[in-house]
């Protein structure tokens, strides 16, 4: 893996494995300097507040999404056919850094979502962050159609939310709690209140915040305004075909504006890291 932006004579010279201007091989870069790269922003920590005068931490909701270069955030419905073994390697740093994993039910239908799982490799960093030996996952739904006999609701490290709205069904309700998930009321309707869902993570104590899709889920969060932060993995394919994009939905009436902040490759895969200007 190679940084191509931002570059400054340390960042070449690491990753050519020499000294300014050295010539050197494309490398895999160990999980510590990955960590390193996607690092939340220090007022997403709880710690922030422990200075005097520290302002009160601030969530900061972050996504990770693939895309083929025509476009497509899936392949027969999966994202694991665009994907490559370092854009994995993101992925469980991503998750390692995150307090919570917000998904959405489809995809939690799709992809088969297990519990998140406690990493040897982070968690001293996760220790010294003041976290919990895994991330939490929450998952989006308005019918709570889930199966919640599954591993993800029935035996995960630590307790699964189901972030639902106040007029859901309550034998659902009650079908979750009974399995062990913990439901968070974040809106006043049938569906979810994005600003509020972030509320109410936030409240929980859950500041990194991570959302891996699907997309429609992201599309509400765009529209929402509550999205801080894009990490875009483009796929060197091509798959034609009616494939998702990464975020659906209505369209927005002023297009939101990022700023390109990382962008790193391997194996012609770009990694890019976008925030909200």
């Amino acid at each position: 893996m190679r940084r191509l932006f931002p570059v400054t004579d340390e960042t070449a010279a690491r990753d050519s494995g020499g000294g300014p201007g050295m010539e050197g091989a494309d490398r895999e870069w160990a999980l510590e300097e990955l960590a390193e790269a996607y690092a939340y922003p220090s007022s997403a920590s709880p710690d922030a507040s422990g200075r005097a005068g520290a302002a009160e931490p601030r969530p900061w909701l972050r996504a990770n999404m693939v895309s083929t270069l025509d476009g497509a955030a899936q392949h027969d419905g999966r994202s694991q056919p665009i994907s490559s073994a370092a854009d994995m390697r993101i992925f469980g740093t991503l998750r390692a850094l995150a307090d919570a994993v917000v998904v959405g039910a489809e995809t939690v239908r799709q992809e088969g979502y297990r519990p998140a799982r406690a990493r040897e490799d982070f968690a001293a960093l996760r220790e010294a962050a003041g976290q919990g030996p895994a991330p939490a996952i929450a998952v989006v739904s308005a019918s709570l159609d889930l199966d919640f006999s599954l591993p993800l609701f029935t035996s995960p490290l630590v307790p699964t939310l189901v972030l639902t709205g106040a007029a859901a069904a309550p034998d659902r309700i009650a079908a979750a709690e009974k399995a062990g998930a913990q439901v968070v009321i974040a809106g006043d309707g049938m569906g979810v209140d994005p600003a509020r869902a972030v509320r109410e993570l936030a409240e929980r104590g859950l500041y990194r915040l991570l959302t891996e899709g699907g997309p429609r889920l992201l599309g509400q969060l765009v529209a929402a305004g509550v999205l801080d932060e894009l990490c875009l993995t483009v796929s060197p394919m091509l798959t034609a075909g009616d494939a998702q994009r990464i975020a659906g939905g209505p369209p927005v009436a002023v297009p939101r504006r990022f700023e390109l902040t990382s962008l790193l490759e391997e194996a012609g895969f770009l990694f890019s890291r976008y925030r909200r200007t």
